[in-house]
């Protein structure tokens, strides 16, 4: 018997941010903490006395720095997304299987991540494929996912909700990862074992959102067409079309793609960036040493960015969606400047506290500016695909120009110096933005 949906039903919203508490367990645990970790360490070659002689890796025939490799592959995972998104939520607009595709990804991306299990140093080809999965899992999930918050709430409420859900994945990652880092001191659990329990628990609390997300029987059904597997990008083409007519959507989604470029890039490659150039210390205290370092700056940024995304939120209410996010962009230049000058970790920390408390801001912020700027449609999948299109193809500059310049320069200091750019042109583009709503009297 199919459920009966109706809009800002409290069960279907609490719902929906629940998945954010489901699938952030990979955003902290495989991209942005232990894994980056593991694999800095398995992909390094050390001598008898475990100095590193080497962090030079051989991926079909070709050497690379290993962080410089992890970079593009990446980059090779968004433009896959870029090229089959705008397909698949055509078809799911068009056949009403929006919950089927999100559940799809959902279940590549932790298949992905269960199989990082077997990842080998030694047979990179087949290795890397796994990140590559796990990582189209991730972001194909978020398209169909975020689309569904134009029709479960109205407007009025999705700054709220959208913090709620990125606070709810904030505290979930932060639970397991602290369960996994117990198990592995504390039971001697080997650390790979830890991509297993994060494929479960993806899967596993996913099932309470899709009890009550809407199915295809939600959905009217369409004309039939023949060319349904070109539907997506034709419909990519109506959206663009139909959004000439909104022109301050289109300013911040150029705004956006540029900004969140270097959002993303930070979150892929800041623990790579620390163990790397942050001069730990071996034998010293414990906040002094690389690896319980590294876990403890992580996890200070998603305990801050629980606050920093309900705050953000707040201050949104009294100076507007697009004003915040310019104070944002703002505090990301300074985050990269630091990020260039310091090498201690003490100075890390600080810098970590600073970046977890924009980081859940901005993302929250941007998922809802978008979401209210919409004009009224039932092609929402296809509205957040060209969001999600935009998305990638910045992610795919981004972490491919970050691993150019280290390897190009030798560091990733330069690296995080072009980080700045993206941000300093992203908030002149939110200035337009702006200047274009206050001219048509519009207050986002």
């Amino acid at each position: 018997m199919a459920r009966i949906f109706k809009k800002n039903d409290p069960k279907v919203i609490k719902a929906w941010t629940f998945y954010d508490w489901a699938n952030s367990v990979y955003n902290l645990i495989i991209s942005t903490a232990i894994f980056p970790i593991f694999y800095g360490e398995v992909t390094k070659t050390k001598d008898a006395d475990g100095n590193v002689i080497s962090e030079m890796v051989t991926f079909f025939g070709r050497e690379f720095v290993n962080t410089e490799l992890y970079s593009y592959v990446y980059s090779a995972s968004f433009l896959l997304i870029v090229l089959l998104v705008p397909i698949l939520s055509g078809i799911a607009d068009y056949t009403g299987t929006k919950k089927r595709f999100m559940q799809f990804f959902c279940y590549l991306g932790a298949a992905g991540c269960a199989s990082l299990y077997f990842f080998d140093a030694q047979n990179l080809e087949i290795s890397m494929f796994s990140v590559f999965m796990a990582s189209i899992g991730f972001w194909g999930s978020l398209v169909f996912y975020n689309s569904f918050l134009l029709e479960i709430a109205d407007k009025d409420q999705h700054d709220k909700i959208s913090a709620r859900g990125f606070s709810l994945g904030y505290i979930g990652s932060v639970l397991l990862l602290v369960t996994i880092l117990f198990l592995n001191g504390a039971a001697g659990m080997p650390i790979k074992y830890g991509f297993f329990m994060v494929s479960i628990w993806w899967v596993g609390f996913a099932q309470y959102t899709y009890y009550y997300l809407p199915g295809k029987s939600h959905y009217t059904a369409r004309e039939k067409k023949h060319n349904i597997i070109w539907y997506g990008y034709s419909e990519l083409r109506k959206v663009w079309g139909e959004l000439t007519a909104h022109i301050r959507v289109k300013w911040f989604l150029l705004s956006y793609f540029v900004y969140n470029m270097g959002v993303q890039t930070v979150m892929l490659l800041a623990v790579l960036f620390a163990s790397k150039e942050i001069l730990w210390v071996s034998g010293g205290d414990w906040w002094q040493t690389k690896e319980t370092g590294l876990i403890v700056s992580i996890i200070l940024i998603q305990l801050v960015a629980v606050v920093g995304a309900q705050v953000l939120s707040r201050v949104s209410e009294k100076l507007g969606n697009l004003r915040t996010l310019m104070l944002c962009t703002m505090i990301w230049v300074l985050c990269t400047i630091i990020a260039y000058l310091i090498d201690q970790p003490l100075q890390f920390y600080g810098l970590a506290l600073l970046v977890g408390f924009v980081m859940g801001g901005i993302q929250s912020l941007s998922r809802s500016t978008y979401s209210k700027m919409l004009p009224p449609t039932n092609d929402n999948a296809s509205y957040f695909s060209f969001f999600d299109v935009m998305e990638k193809v910045g992610l795919i500059f981004g972490p491919l120009m970050f691993g150019l310049l280290e390897g190009i320069f030798g560091n990733m200091r330069v690296s995080v110096l072009m980080l700045m750019i993206f941000f300093i042109v992203g908030f002149f583009l939110l200035l337009k933005t702006y200047t274009i709503e206050k001219r048509q009297g519009i207050v986002t």
